[in-house]
């Protein structure tokens, strides 16, 4: 694990500091979170990013949720120790395990929180999209336009277990389907580069576990619940009916963060010579080259 400070105080000079202050933080488990940093980078031309995978404990789903918690706020100290006054939360996992724990009782008793930090994650701006309502409303606001509708939610198992896309959606939208599917091999086998047909495969197999949920029917809304999912989606594309509208996480957080930070500008500093930190507390070369999966044109990461 990382080292962190004791009580959320900085450890001053623990970590090293980035050279430009006000980047942004991305942290992932592994390297799917590369797909949301991809999207920001081209929404953000001008914006400086540190990205941290913290590969030395992946995967996170098979982690009690203690741990996953502590794995994640050590990150996220990390990232604020150098100079990432706002942390995303690119991962699901992480997002749906820790993200409310730490939002809501770690960094308000942190001298982070005094300085204007925050943390973010991925699930509150997807189910916005999937359900057309802002995170803030937490109870139902009528008339809603399409509440029979019915809403796939594909992703990894512990992300599905966790139960968080559903309960989120209804909260908001109690009269739409939400239909779960854990896709247990296809992370895994997206990271290993396996085959095409290996690949459809699998999310034939998520898709048609969605089916005979439904009885047959199409849901209208597929919620791609891993970041890994984006480098197949056109294979869910290929067999979701067209009727069917895909909410791919990259997009859909760029979008949310976009109108957040116009309303927030003080967390970011643009920059005409914007940087970039691929940081990893795993091997540098060896994840280096796993990252290329992701991006083919992928900078080498360094030791967190």
């Amino acid at each position: 694990m990382l080292p962190s400070s004791s009580a959320g105080e900085p450890a001053q000079g623990q970590y090293g500091r980035a050279a430009t202050i006000g980047m942004i933080g991305i942290f992932d488990s592994g390297l799917g979170g590369l797909t949301v940093l991809r999207a920001l980078m081209a929404r953000f031309p001008k914006q400086s990013f540190i990205y941290l995978g913290d590969h030395a404990h992946v995967p996170y789903g098979d982690r009690p949720s203690e741990h996953i918690v502590q794995l994640t706020r050590a990150c996220s100290e990390h990232l604020f120790e150098r100079d990432c006054r706002l942390v995303l939360l690119g991962c699901n996992t992480a997002t749906a395990v820790a993200a409310r724990t730490l939002q809501r009782n770690w960094l308000p008793q942190t001298i982070w929180k005094t300085r204007g930090h925050n943390i973010l994650g991925i699930v509150a701006p997807t189910v916005e999209a999937a359900t057309q309502t802002p995170w803030a409303v937490t109870t139902p606001k009528y008339p809603q336009s399409y509440i029979s509708d019915r809403i796939a939610v594909f992703g990894t198992t512990r992300t599905i277990a966790s139960n968080v896309y559903a309960d989120e959606i209804k909260k908001r939208c109690p009269k739409v389907r939400v239909f779960q599917q854990a896709c247990s091999k296809l992370a895994g086998a997206i990271e290993q580069q396996a085959p095409r047909a290996e690949l459809e495969a699998l999310v034939v197999e998520g898709i048609n576990g969605v089916l005979e949920q439904t009885g047959g029917a199409p849901p209208h809304r597929a919620i791609l619940g891993c970041t890994h999912f984006p480098l197949v989606e056109e294979l869910f594309r290929q067999h979701l009916p067209p009727t069917t509208v895909i909410l791919s996480q990259p997009e859909v957080v760029a979008d949310s963060l976009e109108d957040y930070l116009s309303r927030r500008p003080h967390f970011t500093f643009p920059s005409e010579t914007p940087e970039l930190l691929l940081l990893t507390t795993g091997e540098p070369q060896e994840i280096s080259v796993r990252a290329r999966v992701f991006w083919p044109d992928c900078p080498s990461f360094a030791q967190a």
